[in-house]
């Protein structure tokens, strides 16, 4: 019999989280024969990244895993053999009480986000015993380090990364119906949080030296949410309205050039940030995988209260960084501020050029940073690992 896991997944931001759940779900349930179930409770924003869900479904099975709409009214299931709660999301007590009265207690993991800082090494697998209940829970965190739990990345990921060659290339752009570069052209893939400073970065670009392609996701068909960066988009090239929008969309302005696609499923998001140039990611789920892609990225980092989020940037910059020039790794941490909005000017256009002029020196740094988190294991068969030896 197979053995049972549960995956409790609360979306705060829109896709990260749900990304990295729906990834591990997969991963478990193809790679480990794991009988999975994924609860959500924002179905909506899994049907984004995994198109044949059903947002409207309480219980529905996708690709071997077993996805339940995570209501606030929650009775009468059996917990299974593994649980995870991920981004310390707190389970329902009703969930936790059946925990506590089966006679072979769940495994029980925190699942954490994801951190560069020192002291997630000491925190790694620390035990954490209920209160109240005959429970021990434990946390768990992916990193970048030894001591860490490692990254998602699935056993296809790397060979199929190294055989999208120029013939794969072509095919992809052809599916979004995006035409063949032009010579000495940019290509930028463009995800990104709505407090980004994307008009100074639109004005960079329209007066690069090279010509600019900007690929850009819609998360949402236009109209049926506010989405702040069209408008910014729509004003920069001449006060468009924003709502005339729509995927197809194709705006130039001197050298630049932004094209609308769709909001694409997780494979082939992949294949975006592999047949781009430069990576433009947010959160966590696209920041992992910009990694794993080996092409230079910049992270815009969810923010959090009390700035919190400016130490794990920092500390990710600063290991990151380790081993490049030291104009290099300062090109990197200029726009990586400045995209996160903390330049003293203010201005993110001056940090832009200095960074591309980095461009093949940064591809070479990221395959060696890619070499370096592989030998880390992947998260996915290290949860396994840790879970089998507490059963």
């Amino acid at each position: 019999m197979k053995q049972r896991w549960d995956i409790f997944c609360s979306v705060i931001d829109n896709f990260g989280d749900v990304g990295v759940c729906w990834r591990l779900a997969r991963q478990l349930t193809h790679e480990h024969e794991l009988a999975v179930r994924l609860w959500v409770d924002d179905l909506a924003s899994l049907a984004r990244i995994a198109p044949d869900a059903d947002p409207a479904s309480a219980q529905q099975w996708l690709q071997g895993v077993e996805i339940c709409h995570w209501r606030q009214s929650f009775a009468g299931v059996e917990p299974a053999d593994v649980v995870i709660e991920a981004f310390a999301c707190e389970l329902p007590e009703a969930y936790i009480a059946a925990m506590a009265v089966l006679s072979q207690p769940p495994v029980w993991i925190n699942l954490e986000y994801l951190s560069a800082e020192n002291w997630v090494t000491g925190c790694h697998r620390l035990p954490s015993p209920h209160p109240r209940l005959p429970l021990l829970k434990h946390f768990f965190f992916p990193g970048f380090v030894p001591g860490t739990g490692g990254l998602l990345c699935e056993q296809w990921l790397l060979p199929a990364r190294n055989a999208f060659d120029d013939v794969a290339q072509l095919a992809f752009w052809q599916r979004l119906d995006v035409p063949a570069r032009r010579a000495g052209e940019l290509r930028i893939s463009l995800f990104c949080y709505d407090n980004a400073p994307l008009g100074d970065l639109l004005a960079a670009w329209a007066i690069s030296t090279v010509p600019i392609c900007v690929l850009l996701p819609l998360p949402f068909p236009l109209g049926l949410r506010q989405e702040p960066i069209i408008d910014v988009i729509a004003d920069f090239f001449g006060g468009i309205k924003s709502l005339s929008l729509s995927v197809g969309a194709v705006l130039q302005s001197g050298q630049l050039t932004v094209r609308l696609i769709p909001f694409l499923e997780q494979a082939e998001y992949d294949k975006l940030l592999l047949a781009c140039d430069i990576n433009f990611v947010r959160g966590e789920d696209s920041f992992v995988r910009a990694q794993w892609a080996v092409r230079p990225f910049i992270w815009h980092i969810y923010p959090q209260a009390d700035n919190a989020h400016r130490v794990k940037l920092n500390a990710f910059i600063d290991l990151y960084t380790a081993g490049m020039s030291p104009d290099m790794a300062a090109a990197v941490r200029a726009l990586w501020y400045g995209w996160n909005g903390w330049n003293d000017d203010g201005q993110i256009g001056n940090t832009w050029p200095v960074f591309a002029a980095h461009q093949a020196a940064l591809t070479q740094h990221g395959g060696k940073w890619a070499g370096q988190l592989n030998r880390l294991g992947d998260l996915a068969s290290n949860l396994v690992q840790f879970s089998q030896n507490r059963i």
